[in-house]
């Protein structure tokens, strides 16, 4: 099988939206940007249009790379791209990065308008049904009336799901991977712990760092270390540093002795150098507040009733953060509202973040789906 082609250079746009965002918390967002970015063409009828909504570190930057330099390739270009299984040949591709986030869009990091200062710890907090109606402005700017599908995986994969309840006539087809529809308190437990190393470090000054010139550096990157734990199963940890030391023999002392410490704060440090420890702990926030059954005395299929998508959902059998188990419960209060439903259960040893990965069975489950909702539209390459 001939390799797919390589993408054509992403088109990132800064979108100013002067119209104040009411917010879940009552607060109210004034004036804000949005970065966003596309790949392919929307057709005439403006029908094949799909929408990426992005995980926790991720961002608009899908696929593709900047000046054909390999080190900004998107965070999920082995799933978008021409000839991939979301084919930007027939489909036209939309990422927003998320309000809130560090990557361009309003977050922050940004001046609020107010005080000219940055919002540091006084910017809102922030919820996955707010990123969703901020993205729906986005869709009224491009003209866009309706999705052919909205896709995401675990936080991404949560407002999928927002979107099918809160803009259901908006959107065809919904696939969500690795997600759940809340999050359970062992979950939570860890995005504290998280929190509360970002916000110990001495340089987190309230959240205010940016006054005083300095990045909680190391409260974030152990944050980031707990995460990338909770991504990674034990098999594939096993698998990949097992108990390799990184010099060959025991130091005796408390410094690095085993790869997977080594690996772990290379990944932490990394995180920090570039990721905002504020929007972090937004981030983390919003994953702990999704919980749609919430406002239905707990009752999923009440939640999910407004949704007219078709769904695909995908869970992989060593995700221990985001178990099949959680994406089973949607399928049941989806079928409970005779919604059309697919499910796949992949068997993969990568834990959550194999939703990223490139595991062929999921591929091709991915692939198929897409391939039969741009067979429904008629659009073939050239769309």
């Amino acid at each position: 099988m001939a390799p797919p082609l390589e993408a054509p250079e992403p088109r990132p746009e800064r979108m100013h939206f002067d119209t104040p965002l009411p917010l879940r918390s009552g607060a109210v967002m004034p004036a804000y940007e949005l970065m966003v970015e596309t790949y392919g063409r929307l057709n005439a009828e403006r029908s094949n249009a799909v929408l990426i909504c992005h995980a926790l570190n991720a961002s608009h930057h899908v696929a593709g790379c900047y000046g054909g330099d390999d080190k900004t390739r998107g965070w999920w270009d082995n799933m978008v791209g021409p000839g991939r299984p979301v084919d930007t040949r027939r489909f036209f591709v939309i990422g927003i990065n998320n309000l809130g986030s560090c990557f361009g869009s309003t977050g922050p990091m940004s001046i609020d308008p107010a005080s000219g200062k940055s919002w540091g710890s006084r910017f809102p907090v922030v919820t996955v049904e707010d990123w969703v109606d901020s993205q729906a402005r986005v869709l009224d700017r491009l003209g866009i009336d309706r999705l052919a599908a909205v896709m995401g995986g675990s936080l991404g994969g949560m407002q999928a799901l927002s979107w099918t309840t809160r803009h259901a006539q908006r959107v065809a087809h919904c696939v969500a991977a690795a997600t759940a529809p809340s999050l359970s308190a062992q979950n939570i437990a860890f995005n504290e712990v998280a929190r509360r190393a970002i916000a110990s470090d001495p340089d987190f000054h309230q959240g205010n760092y940016y006054e005083h010139g300095v990045v909680p550096r190391q409260g974030l990157s152990v944050a980031r270390m707990i995460g990338h734990i909770t991504y990674l199963s034990d098999d594939a940890m096993a698998s990949k540093f097992g108990r390799s030391l990184r010099s060959g023999e025991l130091t005796y002392g408390f410094d690095v002795d085993f790869q997977i410490e080594s690996y772990l704060r290379h990944q932490g440090e990394k995180f920090s150098g570039y990721f905002d420890a504020n929007t972090y702990l937004l981030l983390t926030r919003a994953l702990d507040y999704f919980d749609p059954a919430g406002e239905h005395d707990g009752n999923l299929a009440a939640a999910l009733a407004p949704a007219t998508a078709r769904f695909l959902l995908a869970s992989f059998t060593t995700d221990w953060r985001f178990s099949p188990e959680r994406s089973r419960e949607i399928v049941r209060a989806l079928l409970a509202n005779r919604r059309e439903v697919s499910y796949a259960e992949i068997d993969s040893p990568h834990g959550h973040d194999a939703f990223l990965m490139d595991e062929p069975h999921y591929h091709d489950v991915v692939r198929a789906y897409f391939g039969r909702i741009a067979d429904e539209l008629g659009i073939g390459e050239a769309a």
